[in-house]
Parts: C-alpha cells; structure tokens; sequence
C-alpha cells in the first residue's frame, strides 16, 4: 500500500458516496487508474464494505449500553455457541473477546430500557453465563468509523488536515 491508497482509503472513509472522478482529483490520478486501485483495496479486503452511518437517535434508538460478560466455560463449544447466539441479536452493535476480568464486552442499542431488559432476558436464557454487567452510556462524546492511516509526510494522521478544515 503506498501513499496514494492511504489518500483514496482517508477520502472513502470521510465519504464513501464521493464518486471515482472526485477521488481522481484528489489523489492526482486518472478515473481508471484510480478505480483499479479501489478494486484492488476492496478485493484485497482492505476495504470491507460501504454502508450509510445512521444517528442512532434519529431511528429511535436511544440508549447505547455496553455489557460486560464473564464466562466460566472458556471451551470452544461454548464460544461457537455463545457467538453464533449474540451475534444473531440485533441490539448487539459489536462483541469483543477481552483481556482481563472480562471475558467479553458487548456493545448493544436499545431504543429503552423495557428493549434491553427484553434483550438482557434473551441474553441470559440463551446461553450459560457467569456474570453479565450492563453500563449505560449517558452521552456519545465521539464516534468514528475512521481508522487512523500511518502518517504521511506532513507528519500527521491522513483525514487530520481534512477534519480541522471542516470543524
């Protein structure tokens, strides 16, 4: 990957609907040439997807919980169990598998509270747990679906400079 694919991968991940001739522009290419480097990243799986970010709020989805979840079967049945079920749940926005005193950390949506305890009964029905911890989060600071790219010549992060100037 070189310095022109992180510009297109920092253009794509502001805005995934600007079109080929545009990010032709930027990067100081022709549309072939640059759609071919796209078709590269996408099938390579640098690039996994394209999707619209929706406001949670804005489709009536209000709470955003994260539940901390403590296991005391670590076999591999379990886990295949354990992931096939949650991750078939709706509410569960992301899971990760935790270092530490927990085994695994959930980010789930709601719209209320009567949603996640619905959610929370499910949870707990489908498969053994030792101890399921729910904290809710009371606001939303940042959210990004932007990764931070290795730093270029300027000596900062791509998508840094375009940020600063749009804020």
């Amino acid at each position: 990957m070189d310095h022109t694919d992180l510009k297109i991968l920092a253009i794509l991940q502001e805005d995934a609907s600007v079109s080929v001739a545009e990010v032709a522009n930027r990067v100081n290419l022709s549309q072939t040439p640059c759609w071919r480097r796209i078709q590269r990243l996408e099938e390579s799986g640098v690039i996994q997807r394209r999707v619209a970010l929706l406001d949670p709020r804005a489709i009536g989805l209000d709470l955003t919980i994260f539940v901390e979840i403590e296991t005391g079967d670590h076999s591999d049945e379990w886990l295949k169990g354990f992931a096939d079920t949650v991750s078939a749940m709706p509410e569960v926005m992301d899971i990760y598998r935790m270092a530490g005193d927990v085994d695994y950390l959930l980010r789930v949506t709601a719209a209320n509270m009567a949603a996640f305890d619905d959610f929370y009964r499910r949870l707990i029905k489908a498969v053994p747990l030792k101890n399921v911890t729910s904290r809710f989060a009371m606001e939303r600071v940042k959210a990004t679906t932007a990764y931070p790219l290795p730093r270029l010549d300027d000596g900062r992060g791509l998508g840094r400079k375009r940020n600063a100037e749009a804020g």
